[in-house]
């Protein structure tokens, strides 16, 4: 097809944007890196920990220092994006990334790792946002829009499992530092690329000064919630520093909305959250996100602990629901998603992974991975895959070029506490319910092997109760998305291209 025939009717792309479709190679394999980082440092955690000598109590802070500063910074990110243009963010951040994840792999202390993951964190805040905001002001026709988001789609959900055999590999066959040095060669290649392709659009940039109390705001309010969530996991929901951060997140956050409403040039323009569809799809996609956690938790678990399978066999294990992420992201998704209504993509999306969490509710301790493991993945795959897509979508869709970066913050920004929410919530219902059954059944296991049946038992039956509620969790998801996105059909509406130009109508489309 030629380039003329693939640009938006009556709106030319910008000189050199003939190279969008190059630019989208290397966004895509940016996002893989920071998607893939996110599951591999999980693999190979046991192994630092004894190299490093971390103690259990310490270990948390590999995965906690990353989410804090990821999570805290979103925002922030998305603003500097904005301000200072997506290319230069997108590179920065690929930079600053490459540079922290050598550190981590060099770490020779527990405290020089906990330093590491912090600038990964720091650098992944500037990163995604940038990202996803390129795609949202590059692409602009509506069919080119489907195509790339079911591309980035498919990387964002799919890449967390890819990254489970990476990790595998790396840490079985190499070393457990090769799991943070690989990030390296996928930075350089992706900025190097970046730097001479993309070409962002003239006149988006939001050259307003900063909302500094805004920013301090959010960044402490998201920081506080974050972290309570991650407590809560570790020390209970009782505990008096969780309800602690609970507290503060939520005074926090309520000061930074009426900030936001008074100040003249706001970190986030309350038009982007309050829209009807964007704020129907930020509150979707947290809660699908809070649900998938369970799969990703509780198999991981129940497939190396209960099955005793390698790590590379773990990870081999989820491709099943990868090849379903793909084809439902850009084979379902990108090909309807410019004939039907954004809820009919993402309402059915996200029942149709609720019918596969509900498969997983039957797991026992001697389940057959093909009769019930693998149909379950895919329709997970399928289901998530096919609703994240168009969500992406629209949840940067017609909004002015200028907010792109925090809308697209947005986006990351509901993963990332959905992901503090899912992994806080259904461990501590898996654990409550595994003591519960233990406790019910140990009296009646005489021998120690039939005590160790009943541990094990005693986990499953956490999972599987754990597992319940993520099933209504993205039936809850689904109902959002059926009763808040009432966006048409995702070619009836431009998107907005032009600086200073607000799409106010609600259009469909997509998120992250």
């Amino acid at each position: 097809m030629s380039e003329a025939a693939l640009k938006a009717p009556g709106a030319a792309a910008p000189s050199g944007d003939a190279n969008r479709w190059k630019a989208l190679v290397f966004i895509a394999l940016a996002q893989l890196m920071v998607v893939l980082d996110a599951t591999i440092v999980n693999i190979a955690l046991p192994s630092a920990q004894t190299d490093l000598g971390i103690s259990d109590g310490n270990r948390q802070w590999v995965v906690t220092a990353y989410a804090l500063a990821f999570g805290g910074l979103l925002l922030f990110g998305g603003r500097i994006a904005d301000l200072w243009g997506r290319k230069r963010a997108f590179v920065l951040g690929l930079a600053g990334f490459a540079a922290a994840s050598a550190l981590g792999g060099a770490a020779t202390t527990g405290a020089m790792m906990f330093g590491a993951r912090a600038l990964q964190g720091v650098f992944g805040a500037l990163l995604a946002p940038a990202a996803l905001s390129l795609l949202a002001v590059m692409f602009t026709d509506a069919k080119e829009r489907a195509k790339a988001f079911g591309i980035y789609g498919a990387i964002a959900g799919g890449g967390g499992a890819v990254g489970l055999i990476l990790g595998g590999f790396l840490t079985e066959y190499l070393d457990w530092r090769w799991t943070f040095f690989v990030n390296v060669p996928f930075a350089v290649v992706a900025a190097a690329g970046a730097y001479f392709v993309i070409r962002e659009p003239e006149g988006g940039r939001n050259r307003n000064p900063l909302d500094i109390p805004g920013v301090l705001l959010s960044t402490l309010g998201l920081v506080a919630l974050v972290y309570g969530f991650t407590r809560a996991e570790s020390a209970g929901w009782g505990d008096a520093v969780t309800v602690s951060m609970f507290v503060a997140s939520v005074v926090l956050l309520v000061a930074f909305a009426i900030v936001e409403s008074k100040v003249k040039t706001p970190l986030l323009p309350l038009r982007v959250v309050t829209d009807r569809n964007r704020g129907g799809v930020y509150l979707s996609l947290g809660l699908a996100i809070i649900g998938m956690f369970g799969l990703f938790l509780f198999l991981t678990y129940y497939l190396q602990v209960v099955k005793g399978y390698s790590p590379v066999k773990t990870g081999f294990a989820f491709l099943p629901m990868v090849a379903g992420m793909i084809t439902g992201s850009t084979q379902i998704g990108t090909r309807l998603m410019t004939r039907v209504p954004a809820r009919l993509l993402m309402g059915p999306g996200f029942l149709v992974a609720a019918i596969g969490m509900l498969l997983l509710t039957q797991l026992e301790i001697d389940s057959s991975y093909g009769a019930l493991l693998l149909p379950a993945m895919v329709l997970l795959g399928l289901g998530m895959g096919t609703a994240f897509m168009p969500a992406m979508s629209l949840a940067t869709q017609g909004v002015e070029p200028r907010d792109a970066g925090v809308a697209s913050a947005m986006v990351n920004t509901s993963q990332q506490v959905g992901g503090a929410i899912g992994t806080a919530l259904l461990n501590t219902i898996a654990a409550s319910a595994t003591t519960s059954y233990i406790k019910d059944h140990i009296a009646g296991a005489a021998s120690k092997p039939q005590q160790q049946l009943v541990m094990l038992q005693g986990q499953v039956h956490g999972y599987s109760s754990a597992i319940w509620f993520a099933v209504g969790i993205l039936a809850a998801a689904a109902l959002i998305a059926f009763t808040f996105v009432n966006a048409g059909r995702p070619g009836s509406t431009p998107v907005a291209s032009g600086a200073g130009v607000e799409d106010e109508v609600p259009v469909p489309v997509v998120a992250h």
